[in-house]
């Protein structure tokens, strides 16, 4: 196994992206959130900031990890982690794994999700606990996430060298990669309590839809009264956390969960990028209420609905189409097909079905296509006075059509010349028609 994420992640590229992301990530994280909350939203005046400051006024901006942020971080974990152990759910499979391992999960997402805002809304209505004083200490919570999680990826490595859960682990001999890639694909506490499934969906998505809410409530709180444009921001963040719930036992099988290790790379991003960059949009909102009027608002609201439920019947397709081994209708035809033939690193061989009609007809990963537009919809209440609330949109498109390269050459080892008669089928990677 050793020798296969050795091939996928060369050391150097591993140095670099790692060096990038611990030197520029967790700076940039402060300083989207001071921009958000200080300085208008202005990246200009940021700028101004800190040509005027040098380095030493980025250090004066920078929120020192405050005991109220390490108790609301600590409260939310331990609530999300006592929810994941403790709610009903379906017992699902994973896929089989390159070691021949079939994860077992329990599917209860939809569930966790209500609970945690039905709380999260319930404490507020009560008075018992005002979600403002999470806005309010937001940067000193982002700076807890960014060194806490650091330490989380680290007990992450020990426990991969020490106590591995499965026969899904094990080091490349090179403690860099290992660290920021990860040791273990599955990596759990005790038999039922999935590291994963915690830092990517009930901690890192989670935390979306409940600062989604909070940003909602504190300009509320601040103007009495919230904008339609903070609704329609909320609004579409909302359906999107909700479809991913829904659909949680179905991530399970992607790319994140099924290929990447848990490492520094996917902990980090799941723990601070997401309820950081991801939200940012709502961040801006709070202290900019634009009226867009009724007409516009539902416009946006309609359109980004529309691109989250075509990404969502995408998933749903090709998830059906699997589960009935290609004997289900798409869209209301028999679907054309390619059976595809591989070996496992145990040297069986084994077959796939890839699906080359409906959505998965106009392009390998058209399903990216409603995920970036659905962003773009969610940021435009925005409008465009600024840029910096569309960060989150252009960093998506990159992501994405990264991983729609990094799934494609994974495939391609994978398949061999069942890919190529896949591609010859499917020729558009992304943008049926132009890419």
């Amino acid at each position: 196994m050793g020798s296969e994420s050795k091939m996928v992640h060369s050391p150097m590229v591993t140095y670099a992206s790692m060096l990038s992301l611990l030197a520029l990530c967790p700076p940039f994280v402060i300083l989207l959130w001071y921009t958000m909350v200080h300085a208008d939203g202005s990246v200009l005046q940021t700028w101004d900031y800190l040509r005027q400051h040098g380095l030493q006024g980025f250090i004066s901006i920078w929120p020192k990890p405050t005991l109220t942020a390490w108790k609301i971080i600590a409260c939310y974990a331990a609530f999300e982690a006592a929810l994941q152990l403790l709610l009903p759910g379906k017992r699902v499979e994973g896929p089989i794994s390159p070691a021949g391992n079939k994860p077992v999960y329990k599917a209860n997402g939809v569930l966790a999700y209500a609970v945690t805002m039905v709380t999260y809304v319930g404490l507020w209505w009560f008075g018992i606990f005002n979600p403002s004083i999470v806005y309010d200490h937001l940067g000193e919570i982002f700076s807890a996430l960014i060194f806490g999680s650091l330490a989380f990826c680290v007990l992450l490595y020990i426990k991969g060298q020490i106590a591995p859960s499965s026969t899904d682990s094990g080091s490349t001999g090179n403690i860099i990669i290992d660290f920021y890639w990860g040791m273990e694909l599955y990596p759990r506490i005790g038999k039922n309590f999935d590291i994963k499934v915690f830092t990517n969906c009930r901690f890192g998505m989670m935390s979306w839809a409940v600062l989604a809410v909070t940003y909602c409530i504190k300009q509320y709180e601040t103007y009495g009264k919230v904008s339609d444009s903070m609704l329609v921001n909320t609004i579409l963040m909302l359906v999107y956390v909700t479809k991913f719930f829904w659909w949680e036992a179905g991530y399970w099988n992607t790319m994140d969960i099924a290929h990447d290790r848990a490492g520094f790379y996917i902990c980090w991003g799941c723990l601070v990028w997401v309820p950081s960059v991801y939200t940012s949009p709502g961040m801006y909102l709070v202290n900019h209420p634009v009226t867009l009027g009724v007409q516009l608002a539902l416009y946006i609201l309609v359109a980004g609905i529309l691109c989250v439920y075509i990404n969502y019947d995408c998933d749903r397709q090709r998830q059906e189409f699997r589960r009935t081994n290609g004997k289900c209708l798409v869209w209301g035809k028999a679907p054309s097909k390619i059976v595809a033939s591989y070996t496992t690193t145990t040297g069986e061989t084994k077959t796939s079905l890839l699906l080359t009609s409906g959505w998965w007809g106009l392009a390998r990963h058209f399903h990216y296509v409603p995920e970036i537009l659905g962003a773009f919809f969610w940021t435009l209440p925005a409008l465009f006075n600024h840029f910096l609330p569309y960060f989150y949109v252009v960093f998506l498109t990159i992501l994405l059509f990264d991983r729609a390269k990094r799934d494609d050459d994974r495939c391609k080892s994978k398949y061999g010349k069942y890919w190529k008669l896949y591609c010859d089928k499917v020729p558009y990677r992304i943008i049926p028609g132009i890419y």
